[in-house]
């Protein structure tokens, strides 16, 4: 734990989320600052870790007699044996079971899914298949990273986000693409417009279930798996479960295999830390550790409103800092230009609100810096599981403000 010389001292704060709940009584109360975590579970040292390649898995990709073709195209990617969640999951979704797949991001999750489900398309060019994601960033890189495998392959991908020119969406999911990838609230507004007919798809996959029910799309979720016939497989991909997530499991699962890998509350591969700081000199102590370009060389600060993520980075940017940020308030089109220049390594410094933290695999992020705490523990997981992916050591900092 550093203070503002870089000396070791004990910690004390609070999370600087606001909670907007509704006043209790007539008289109105100081705004509080989400749920109280305890400063000492930001702290953690990075364990050893086994690298992928050497985890013990049953399966090779060999095993899973896949097209030559897609075959190849997972080896181009470097991908040298099955994750352990890929090594559970491929098998049972080619045979057609449904699956509830229980894992931390970074584990290889997304392509878990995409490798069986390429290779039933390539056997049944019919067949139809709808994912779910609850961002938008998210359903993009979805659509990337299944792209990434069908290199020399007929299989056809449509993207359905809010943000982006909805005629040209309408025109993909018109042509009848094999996979349609989408946020619940676009794909429900398309069904309404008669642009999508459910009836068509044989194959659910809800990604990130527990984020999405976060965000208020359960009932959106309902709307759209309803109209699929009962006869589909159904893929859930859940960090966690809890009875909202049971709930779906039992409406919509049919005896569904469980895959679970999920290990840790946050990643080993991350040496975790806190940073006492006054609330007046927070900006002056995150510019001061930037300025460290040799150790600080890819960063994601998170934020905890759209207004602080946005005055935080126009000022780092007046600072001489690469920088820009992604949040709500930002057009789709330059959100995705942000986060392909961060990918690229040509913008250094990436500014978000909790929109990021979620499944987006950036590589090579060196430092998380909470420079606002997270609403709660799981959050914090999510937003240090940025770092510290595949074969990589990453460190998160999280700023606590002093009370005193």
């Amino acid at each position: 734990m550093y203070n503002n010389s870089g000396s070791r001292r004990s910690t004390s704060g609070y999370s600087a989320r606001p909670n907007y709940r509704k006043f209790q009584n007539r008289f109105p109360k100081k705004r509080s600052f989400g749920k109280y975590i305890d400063p000492s579970l930001f702290i953690k040292k990075a364990a050893d870790f086994i690298k992928i390649e050497e985890e013990i898995t049953k399966y090779n990709f060999e095993d899973f007699k896949l097209d030559p073709i897609l075959l190849a195209n997972v080896k181009a990617k470097g991908y040298i044996k099955p994750t352990p969640i890929q090594d559970q999951a491929i098998l049972q979704i080619m045979n057609g079971k449904d699956v509830l797949g229980i894992a931390n991001t970074g584990t290889g999750k997304t392509a878990s899914y995409a490798i069986p489900l390429i290779q039933k398309i390539l056997e049944n060019p019919n067949k139809r298949i709808i994912i779910l994601a609850p961002t938008r960033e998210l359903a993009t890189q979805i659509k990337q990273d299944i792209r990434s495998f069908t290199p020399g392959l007929r299989v056809f991908i449509a993207l359905a986000i809010g943000g982006a020119f909805i005629r040209e969406q309408i025109m993909d999911i018109r042509r009848g693409p094999n996979i349609l990838i989408g946020t619940p609230g676009r794909i429900t507004d398309l069904g309404h417009r008669r642009v999508i007919d459910f009836t068509k798809f044989d194959t659910v996959v809800l990604d990130e279930v527990d984020r999405m029910l976060d965000m208020g799309f359960v009932d959106d979720i309902k709307t759209i798996v309803d109209q699929i016939p009962a006869s589909r497989q159904t893929l859930f991909f859940s960090a966690t479960v809890d009875r909202k997530i049971e709930v779906l499991i039992n409406t919509f699962l049919r005896d569904p295999v469980k895959v679970s890998v999920k290990t840790t509350d946050a990643s080993d591969h991350v040496e975790q830390n806190v940073v006492n700081v006054s609330r007046h000199e927070k900006e002056e102590k995150l510019c001061e550790l930037l300025s460290k370009k040799e150790e600080f060389k890819k960063v994601l600060i998170f934020g905890a409103t759209k207004m602080m993520v946005e005055r935080l980075t126009v000022s780092l940017i007046r600072q001489g800092f690469n920088a820009d940020s992604i949040h709500g308030d930002k057009p789709q089109h330059k959100r995705q230009t942000v986060l392909k220049l961060f990918k690229e390594d040509r913008l250094n410094i990436l500014v978000a609100t909790d929109v990021a933290a979620r499944g987006l695999d950036i590589p090579d992020v060196s430092h998380v810096i909470n420079y606002d705490q997270p609403n709660n523990y799981e959050d914090y997981c999510h937003r240090i599981g940025r770092t510290g992916r595949g074969n990589s050591k990453g460190y998160a900092l999280t700023f606590v403000e002093n009370r005193y």
